[in-house]
């Protein structure tokens, strides 16, 4: 349970126990649970769909959802993705690309990026009926923590250290195989839909950390963060379509 909790903590606000070790092999073992930790996410928000759809008008219904997986992950994942945007799209080297990603100031590019991405998801949320957004808000974080350890167990690591580097260098196939078997356990129930929409999107997750590796020469942890936010609109976009 100590890995279980690492990446649970680690990924989202949610504090169980209290912990002090945070050794790279623990991080690196946890990410096998990852598509779990998803799920969890994903019924917190579906409750909050179930429960405040009687209420609120889907436009503010909307707003409250994104800002309740915002507050729940911290903002780890949009930080990811803002500092990647920033990096990628600077048109510098390879090396000052990663130099940017690492600086804690968000630039121009990372602002637009963050502004779409929440334009998108609010658009997407909002042309959904209460009963398909249930499902789909459940499905969307199972499938882009699923994404997220793809990329970390099958691309390299592009900088020498650093915190991503642990989930790569401890997260084997044994890992990736754990993690898909867990995804297919919670989506398939769901049904078609539901399976369809974690498929497409994991490949399209896995297709923009292909597009960062080869940019970077690899990926960071800032990458795995922008792949997981990608995945979850690509989530959002199959079910609406």
């Amino acid at each position: 349970m100590k890995d279980f909790f690492t990446g649970l903590q680690f990924l989202t606000r949610i504090r169980v126990v209290e912990q002090t070790d945070w050794s790279p092999d623990s991080f690196g073992r946890s990410v096998k649970y990852f598509t779990l930790i998803g799920a969890i996410i994903g019924l917190i928000l579906a409750g909050l769909n179930y429960f405040l759809s009687q209420f609120l008008p889907s436009h503010v219904l909307a707003v409250v959802i994104i800002l309740a997986e915002i507050v729940l992950t911290g903002g780890l994942h949009c930080d990811g993705l803002m500092d990647t945007a920033d990096g990628v799209f600077s048109g510098r080297s390879r090396e000052r690309m990663l130099e940017i990603m690492k600086d804690s100031r968000v630039g121009a590019n990372g602002v637009v990026a963050f502004g779409l991405l929440i334009l998108l998801k609010y658009s997407l949320i909002i042309d959904m009926t209460p009963t398909m957004l249930t499902v789909a808000l459940l499905v969307m974080p199972v499938a882009g923590r699923l994404a997220m350890v793809i990329s970390i167990a099958s691309f390299p690591y592009a900088r020498p250290d650093g915190m991503g580097k642990a989930f790569a260098q401890y997260a084997g196939r044994r890992t990736l195989i754990i993690a898909i078997i867990a995804a297919l356990v919670i989506v398939i129930p769901m049904g078609l839909q539901a399976s369809i929409s974690t498929g497409i999107a994991a490949l399209a997750g896995v297709l923009s950390a292909r597009y960062f590796a080869n940019v970077l020469g690899g990926l960071t942890g800032d990458t795995y963060g922008a792949v997981t936010e990608l995945t979850e609109l690509m989530a959002l976009l199959v079910f609406v379509i």
